[in-house]
């Protein structure tokens, strides 16, 4: 299944990806996931609480291994290259395929040194000229500057709660990623902070790929260029934002926009988008029945 756009080679793909946890009983959060993600695109993950959005985002840059009892099956490549089977170390994995939790967490630092730190782990800078003007660089792309250049030695706790998230995304882009990872970012924030931090990601969108975790389909119809709907830790439909919205081409998906009961059991009516070029392409059956899950809004 793949959202590549006609103008951009895709960046981060996922092969038949699956994530198990196994603890006291053994949970397959995420089943043979194989996807796409253009680069200078933003794709919004969405589907009902407990259905594996965020294992799956987690599990792009191996940020779940920091959790005892998982397993992986499959591959995720970033430009082609396995991110599972890596020379490189997880942290500079990490550090190319950037996170922003739901929670925003500053450290216990200035706001200056919250955008230096991890310049300063990387050693990516050549003077205090050079951090200086990274560091203006990156605020600046997250629209915060302008709030906070007459008080950047100020402990980065003490901003507002949508300040502090801008804080992290800054935080986050200063050690240059190529794909930029966002779990639920503007779920903890006020309406006004949520619009900033919007603006931010739709501008942002247009230097990063960026792969969005969020429960409210109004924000993946303003802000996502591809949607995937996962259900049950498959993925049911991914497809560019209009033709999801507008023409969903699945039972379950057509149910999940329309704020109806989707449907537990039984096989999807028809199958999953491909690329058109003989790419294998995602159906979903499950085999477990269960009560119908309401869309969330």
């Amino acid at each position: 299944m793949t959202m590549t756009s006609p103008t951009t080679n895709a960046t981060l793909t996922t092969e038949n990806l699956a994530v198990t946890y196994t603890g006291n009983r053994e949970v397959e959060a995420v089943k043979g996931v194989s996807l796409e993600f253009a680069a200078n695109r933003l794709t919004a993950i969405i589907g009902p609480s407990g259905c594996g959005k965020s294992t799956l985002l987690k599990s792009l840059n191996r940020l779940h291994e920091i959790q005892p009892n998982v397993e992986i099956g499959g591959d995720v490549r970033l430009n082609g290259e396995s991110v599972y089977d890596a020379d490189e170390p997880v942290p500079e994995i990490r550090r190319r395929i950037g996170y922003v939790p739901q929670e925003p967490t500053p450290l216990p630092l200035s706001i200056y040194e919250n955008v230096a730190y991890g310049l300063r782990i990387h050693g990516d800078y050549e003077s205090k000229a050079d951090l200086d003007e990274r560091v203006e660089r990156y605020l600046r792309k997250v629209n915060l500057w302008g709030e906070v250049e007459d008080r950047l030695d100020a402990p980065g706790a003490e901003l507002s709660t949508g300040q502090i998230q801008r804080l992290c995304l800054a935080r986050s882009l200063a050690v240059e990623p190529e794909v930029l990872l966002c779990d639920e970012v503007t779920s903890a924030l006020d309406p006004v902070s949520a619009e900033t931090v919007e603006e931010t990601l739709a501008d942002l969108k247009e230097e990063y790929t960026i792969v969005m975790v969020t429960h409210s389909m109004d924000q993946a119809r303003r802000l996502a260029d591809d949607v995937v709907f996962l259900y049950l830790g498959e993925v049911v439909e991914a497809n560019d934002v209009e033709t999801f919205f507008e023409n969903p081409q699945h039972e379950r998906t057509r149910a999940f926009v329309d704020g109806s009961a989707i449907p537990t059991t039984g096989a999807v009516d028809g199958e999953a988008n491909g690329d058109g070029d003989g790419n294998e392409r995602a159906t979903t059956t499950d085999t477990e029945p269960g009560e119908p899950v309401v869309a969330e809004r």
